[in-house]
């Protein structure tokens, strides 16, 4: 098995154990939205108020949202491309596929060689990716500035192959339920985000905050950056163009991701290394606010004041 290896590595890191925490997207219609989230993607509803809710496994939200007034979808801008649930196995991304299927959602299942997936939009057009790791199978990395992939026997792939569903099927036994909840080991896995420039946006993520350079392919106008050199915890690109604009206030999506840094003292020292660095960003209650270049918002926090703020 082999395993991505980062670019360049930060000499102020972030902390390695630092992990996706959850998306918080504006919404038009939170009871649509609702609806989805639990009944065709088995995410659990873990609190609600008039406007806003969080939805995930117990104890953790994986996805929060907040209904807006006249909100609308802003095309050719930056913000989140889509954002990816990770499974604990096969079984359980098999689980989920066949949920899919079974209730007529249209997806689109994809092999990445070490990982094994499938895309679909929520019903107002926010694109999700489920996935589970693969990496026996293979390895998609970026090299010399160009994005590859090869099977584990050495052959090539394009890193977009048709997933074969009766090899992922196979996972589930025929008595197997399926409108059980996601298993609480399900979590955010990564962040895609629409991005206005590339070298822009690894300066910010690489050099700034510290997470790991997994490389940037040119001709596919894609970069990716990790917490200790896993494949990706942010892919970015500047697929709706080169110097894209922010979506105004009233625009559906992102409202900003999070990252969980592992305790209060690591979150300090971010906070410490952001201020002599000259970063602008703001201190809420529940963390480290910041805007990338492209203008996404994130917030670095930790899973204690995630739980606090609610």
């Amino acid at each position: 098995m082999i395993v991505p290896q980062p670019i360049t590595i930060a000499s102020h890191r972030i902390h390695p154990n630092t992990r996706p925490g959850y998306v918080h997207l504006k919404v038009a219609d939170i009871e649509r939205q609702l609806a989805f989230y639990q009944n065709v993607l088995g995410l659990r509803l873990n609190w609600r108020n008039q406007k806003s809710a969080g939805l995930g496994v117990e104890g953790e939200d994986i996805v929060r949202m907040t209904e807006i007034p006249n909100g609308r979808r802003y095309r050719g801008v930056t913000g989140i491309y889509h954002f990816a649930i990770l499974f604990p196995n096969r079984r359980e991304l098999a689980r989920a596929v066949t949920r899919l299927f079974t209730l007529r959602w249209p997806n689109y299942p994809t092999d990445h060689v070490m990982t094994k997936t499938t895309y679909l939009d929520d019903p107002e057009g926010n694109n999700i990716e489920l996935y589970c790791e693969s990496p026996e199978d293979g390895i998609s990395e970026v090299v010399n500035g160009e994005f590859i992939a090869r099977h584990s026997d050495g052959t090539p792939s394009d890193g977009r192959e048709p997933l074969d569903l009766d090899a992922l099927f196979s996972n589930l036994n025929k008595d197997d339920p399926l409108d059980v909840p996601v298993p609480i080991e399900t979590r955010m896995g990564h962040f895609h985000l629409y991005v206005a420039n590339l070298n822009a946006t690894r300066h910010f993520y690489h050099e700034l905050l510290g997470f790991d350079d997994m490389g940037i392919a040119r001709t596919f106008r894609m970069g990716m950056v990790s917490a200790g050199g896993y494949h990706h915890h942010i892919g970015f690109n500047t697929w709706q163009g080169e110097g894209a604009p922010a979506p105004l206030s009233d625009g559906l999506g992102l409202k900003y991701f999070t990252f969980n840094l592992p305790d209060a003292e690591e979150l300090n020292r971010m906070d410490e290394m952001l201020r002599e660095a000259g970063v602008e960003y703001e201190h809420h209650t529940d963390g480290l606010f910041l805007r990338d270049p492209s203008q996404n918002s994130l917030l670095l926090t930790t899973a204690e004041l995630v739980k606090e703020n609610k």
